[in-house]
């Protein structure tokens, strides 16, 4: 009894403690957004209430949109069965679906499963997660995450983090590319990731989060999510880094002396990339996700690099905050703010597009997760 007093106590104390955080966030983020320096941050708008894109009976998270030739706008999101725990429901079942929408903020309506699960034989037979939509020339390419693994469906209480599935399918993660001349597809898929794990890098055990650009001779830079085996059997922080390929259906080669581009020991762990070029180079938001970068754990960060290798932090580096401005004159605090999409329209960036959920904080705590949209002033 004493054992469960004490942890009701902690419980609690728990609560108070993030309450409080969360109130200090929403009283400060109107003025936080209007002192700023980040050219994103300040420039962030009141988000519409509806989803820009949501599925009944479905956990949806990451999201990536073009515009087609048909003039429509075309957004391809990862969902997954509610059936299963969130997390980590999307390693083993996640889907790559693709929905429809006259207007750049949506709302998207559902059209097609773009990349369905095709059996466990193949490197992303059990789930393909993480979408990044690109047009180049007249064919659409699609990079993402894939994973497998060799057993029958889990139950959902089942599947934990220390359950065989998600071992085998988080130790499968790799970056994949499908091709299609519409965005309707049909898709045809690599045979094998473009980005494989290489041993003794801080990519040896995954690779993950892939955000790629298409630059003006038709090669490609993109940075991607790694983690490295580790001695004890687990694996390590999450670490950025960046590759090059000639052409978009590669070979890809990891820039840097295959190093992260941020030391993670130093600056802590970062995931979630967008990369984007202009006249003055390359510039990427990640997810903060420790809060090193910014002071706000899950916040966002803004880094900038004349050549793709190496970066620095902008001097204002707060790009985005977990807590959110509504077009109803609320602001609250999202359960999650992950996968930061950037849409640009004539070159110009129109609207940013998340996966979120609601809850206190934690996948455990959500009961409904959608894509929502901010437009950028």
């Amino acid at each position: 009894m004493k054992n469960r007093r004490t942890k009701a106590l902690l419980v609690g104390l728990a609560i108070f403690i993030a309450i409080g955080g969360q109130a200090q966030k929403i009283d400060n983020l109107v003025e936080l957004k209007q002192k700023s320096s980040n050219e994103l941050f300040h420039r962030l708008g009141k988000a519409p209430r509806t989803p820009a894109f949501e599925s009944e009976g479905y956990w949806v998270w990451g999201s990536s949109v073009v515009k087609g030739e048909d003039g429509k706008y075309h957004i391809y999101v990862s969902r997954f069965p509610k059936s299963l725990p969130f997390h980590p429901g999307w390693m083993v079942a996640s889907e790559i679906v693709h929905a429809v929408s006259d207007t750049p903020q949506g709302p998207y309506r559902f059209s097609d499963i773009a990349l369905p699960p095709r059996g466990a034989q193949y490197w992303d037979g059990r789930s393909t997660h993480n979408p990044r939509i690109l047009k180049h020339g007249s064919r659409y390419y699609l990079i993402y995450m894939g994973s497998t693994h060799p057993f029958a469906d889990p139950t959902h209480d089942e599947l934990t983090l220390d359950s065989p599935w998600c071992i085998v399918a988080r130790a499968n993660k790799r970056i994949g590319l499908a091709v299609a001349d519409s965005p309707y597809g049909p898709w045809k898929r690599m045979d094998e990731p473009i980005l494989k794990t290489e041993p003794e890098t801080f990519y040896s055990y995954l690779t993950s989060n892939p955000s790629p650009i298409i630059q003006e001779d038709g090669s490609v830079m993109m940075i991607f999510k790694g983690r490295a085996h580790t001695e004890n059997g687990k694996y390590s922080d999450m670490a950025l880094g960046v590759a090059y390929a000639p052409s978009i259906e590669g070979p890809y080669t990891v820039l840097n002396g295959k190093k992260p581009i941020f030391q993670v020991d130093g600056q802590g762990e970062a995931e979630d990339p967008f990369l984007w070029k202009d006249e003055r180079g390359y510039h990427a938001i990640f997810k903060d996700h420790v809060g090193k970068f910014t002071g706000e754990r899950g916040g966002g960060v803004m880094a900038h690099s004349k050549d793709g290798i190496n970066w620095e932090p902008d001097k204002d580096p707060k790009a985005y905050s977990r807590t959110v401005e509504w077009e109803d004159g609320k602001v609250e605090m999202q359960g999650q703010l992950e996968r930061p999409f950037i849409f640009f329209e004539d070159g110009k960036p129109t609207y940013i597009f998340f996966a979120t959920m609601d809850g206190p904080g934690g996948f455990e705590n959500a009961t409904e997760s959608w894509n929502m949209v901010i437009p950028i002033r």
